[in-house]
Parts: structure tokens; sequence; C-alpha cells
């Protein structure tokens, strides 16, 4: 028996695969800079309430994403990640991303209750930090040994080096915090912030990008190094409250 895909070239099947997509794409415009991801997110919503795309159809590929909405990978992350929230897409690896049965209850929970709960989970990670890394960094002015201060300051040239290129200090922001965490001589405790390090990627990527924080997380880890480096353990432990209160006021003023 001939199949019709047997008879057809691979570029038509593929264009008629491909077509959701493609319709999709057509409709999708690019956003403002305000609250990128989010306006990412309802665009695709839209879309699929209006049958544009259909359950079990693929998104487009993030790259066409990225060019058509004009925002960066982690806008398109963060947007797909809010849906999946809301029950609405399907991330498979190696797959790609699918439109899932979108059910009742993904429905009638809007899109600002998802994003008011993820703030308030933001808001209960960075309560967490508050409870923890200050006291961390006071252990840490007591405890680090002289290559511990001279890898943190290591890591504080870096970070500034990619501030003044205007390149992204994602990583040794991360970094940083990690390696003032080992300093402390307390390996239970490192584990926990080895995960809140890991639950709090997205909310630092997206803060990073904001005008001027990326200037004030420099400024905070000078602080917080200097401290260290006269062996204080009260001005570090102050040096990384107010570090932390000048990240949740960004992050938080975002979302």
């Amino acid at each position: 028996m001939v199949r019709p895909s047997d008879t057809m070239p691979p570029s038509a099947t593929g264009s008629q695969k491909n077509a959701p997509a493609h319709a999709a794409m057509a409709e999708l415009r690019v956003v403002r800079k305000e609250r990128r991801y989010q306006q990412v997110a309802e665009q695709i919503e839209r879309l699929i309430l209006k049958g544009v795309l259909k359950p079990g159809d693929l998104l487009p590929p993030e790259r066409d994403l990225v060019k058509k909405f004009g925002v960066g990978r982690s806008s398109i992350r963060d947007a797909i990640r809010t849906l999946e929230v809301m029950g609405i897409l399907d991330p498979r690896q190696g797959h790609g991303t699918v439109v899932r049965e979108v059910s009742a209850d993904a429905l009638v929970v809007p899109l600002a209750s998802v994003l008011m709960r993820k703030r308030e989970m933001i808001a209960e990670l960075v309560d967490v930090r508050r409870m923890i890394e200050p006291a961390l960094a006071a252990r840490a002015a007591l405890n680090a040994s002289e290559e511990e201060l001279a890898h943190l300051a290591d890591i504080l040239e870096r970070q500034e080096r990619k501030m003044r290129r205007g390149e992204p200090t994602i990583d040794e922001d991360s970094e940083f915090h990690y390696a003032l965490a080992l300093a402390a001589r307390n390996s239970v405790v490192l584990k926990v912030v080895d995960l809140l390090m890991d639950l709090l990627r997205e909310s630092r990527t997206r803060s990073l990008q904001v005008p001027g924080r990326l200037e004030r997380s420099v400024a905070g880890h000078r602080r917080i190094l200097r401290a260290l480096q006269r062996r204080d353990p009260n001005a570090a432990e102050a040096a990384v409250r107010k570090h932390l209160k000048e990240i949740e006021e960004i992050v938080l003023r975002q979302l």
C-alpha cells in the first residue's frame, strides 16, 4: 500500500507538519521592553485559545521565537515555563514544546495569578537566603583561608571585566555566592545553598538584565569581600543583608 508521504517530496511533508507553527509565527508581534516574558506568554496563550495552535502542535523553535518577538532566549524560556505551570505547554526533551489539551483549570487560572504565585515563591526563596547567607558570611570572615579570599577577589575581578564589556555575569554572580558559602566551612549548609542557587537562577538571570542591577551586584560583592578581607564578621553579615535587600527589591518589582 502506498502512503501519501511515500509520493510527496520531503519538503512537502515537512511543510504540512510545521503548518501550525508557521501560522502561529505569522500572528506574533515584537514585544515591548517591559516584562517581556509575560508579553510572550500572553501572545502564545492567545494563539492557543484562538485555535491557531492546537493540542499536539509543536511550538515554533526557540531561535524563531527569539527573532519574531525581538527578545532574548531567557524571556522565551521564562514564558514557556510560565505556560507549563498553567498546564498549557509541555516541553519534551529532544522533541520540542507541545501544546497540551487545554483543561478547564488552565482556562480559569489567569496569567496574573500564576505570576503572583511565582512572585511569592521568589520572595520566600530570598527570605531563606536572608536566614542563611548573612550567617555564612560572618563565618567566612573568620574561617576563610587566604587562598579562598584570593579566589573571591578573582571572581569579582572577572565579573567587573565582563560588566565593563557589557557581557552577562550570571556565572560569576553564582560562583561568588557559592565560594562565599564554601569559605564558611559547613558542608551541610553548602548543599542547601547549592539548591537555592539552582532555584534562583531564573530570577538572577532576569534581574541582572535590569539597567543598573549589574553595577549594584558588583558593588554589593565588593562590600562583602572588603569585610571578609578585614576579618570583620559583623560587617560581612551586614553587607550580605544589604545585598539581598537590593536583589529582592529589583526582582519583585519586575514581577
